[in-house]
């Protein structure tokens, strides 16, 4: 079940599937992995211009809200303003096979795109609590399949992917996503949200503006076998927002940035145990901020950008901020209860309690 299945009043106006893949060209592909009873995690990719795409650079933009986490490839990314290449999320540990695997794959598929280097953007949050992120179920060959399966359309959500094995406000958490239509003069265009939800505590949830987390029973007691007990909140939040809107990089970090007001509206104060990092991209310049070894043809070639006013950039920016909330509220509907590593338990949220308290507050739908 998504959120607005649920009557949960969200503000702005949806693409037609609700999902980062409204955004013409973006493709998003899984690899889940479930086996045994120790191994709940996978891979999940994102391509901005789609596999024909991959090479074809994006104004690109940053920001780290709370930088305990880790985000490959983003010094390049800042000295550019572009970003070339799939962006992959997966588990903290997992960062180096998945890493290894898109380098892999360009070899294999995009050899001309960069025959002497490659800068792969891969990004992570912890899953340790259901899955044992110090095994190796996680291998390079998952992120070639995870770029190969990437597709446009309606996005699965939940239990999937990198999401796999993660949480969020202390239940089931994953991969989520949202979209929102933005109309600039006569035209109109799309911002999305994908989020893979590890974060928050419990007791901040909010939905819809009410504060459902205080009225939700405490998750489980003291970790098994003498293990540390996880602080509230840990785990992390990667959200990655797209756009077919001109920007310049600068503005697209400047989306980057409202994600974090996209999350504050569900409840989280940004844990310090949480590596929570953004990043968003705009489709359109196809042609522009090429980065390759000049030609040795004594030309020197320009190259122009079209953009919207910094001006005018208000309602995409609240596009942002209600693609994210949504996207987390999507996660948590979507995802179902898991047992994992050590036989770890997570609730899913319980959606008639929700309804309930949301009911009680004049706050459905």
């Amino acid at each position: 079940m998504r959120a607005r299945e649920l009557g949960i009043p969200l503000t702005g106006e949806p693409g037609p599937w609700n999902a980062i893949t409204d955004v013409p060209g973006i493709e998003v592909g899984y690899v889940t992995l479930r086996e045994g009873d120790d191994v709940r995690t996978g891979v999940t990719a994102l391509l901005p211009r789609g596999r024909d795409g991959v090479g074809m650079p994006c104004a690109a933009g940053l920001h780290s809200f709370n930088g305990n986490g880790e985000m490959t490839g983003t010094a390049w990314i800042e000295e550019s303003g572009s970003l070339a290449v799939p962006v992959l999320i997966t588990n903290t540990y997992a960062v180096g096979p998945v890493h290894r695997g898109v380098v892999e794959w360009v070899r294999a598929n995009r050899r001309d795109m960069a025959p002497e280097w490659l800068l792969p953007v891969v990004t992570e949050t912890w899953d340790g609590h259901l899955n044992d992120i110090h095994g190796s179920a996680v291998e390079s060959r998952h992120a070639a399949a995870a770029i190969e399966a990437a597709a446009s359309g309606p996005v699965e959500e939940g239990c999937v992917g990198g999401g796999t094995g993660m949480r969020c406000y202390g239940f089931k958490g994953g991969s989520g996503t949202a979209s929102r239509v933005v109309e600039y003069g006569e035209d109109r265009y799309t911002v999305g949200a994908f989020v893979q939800a590890n974060f928050g505590a419990r007791r901040e949830l909010v939905v819809a503006g009410v504060p459902v987390g205080r009225e939700l029973p405490d998750g489980p007691g003291p970790e098994p076998d003498g293990e540390r007990q996880v602080p509230p909140g840990a785990g992390s939040v990667i959200v990655v927002v797209a756009t077919d809107a001109p920007l310049l990089p600068g503005q697209c970090e400047a989306l980057a940035r409202r994600a974090t007001l996209g999350l504050a509206r569900t409840g989280t104060t940004g844990s310090h145990f949480s590596g929570d990092i953004f990043l968003a991209f705009s489709t359109a310049n196809e042609g522009a901020l090429t980065s390759t070894f000049p030609e040795d043809d004594g030309s020197a070639p320009y190259e122009s950008m079209r953009f919207v006013p910094w001006g005018r950039m208000d309602p995409f920016y609240g596009a942002v901020v209600e693609s994210v909330e949504e996207a987390v509220l999507n996660v948590l509907t979507g995802a179902h209860a898991m047992t994992g590593r050590a036989g770890h338990h997570v609730p899913a949220l319980p959606l008639d309690r929700v309804s309930a308290l949301l009911a009680a507050r004049g706050a459905v739908a």
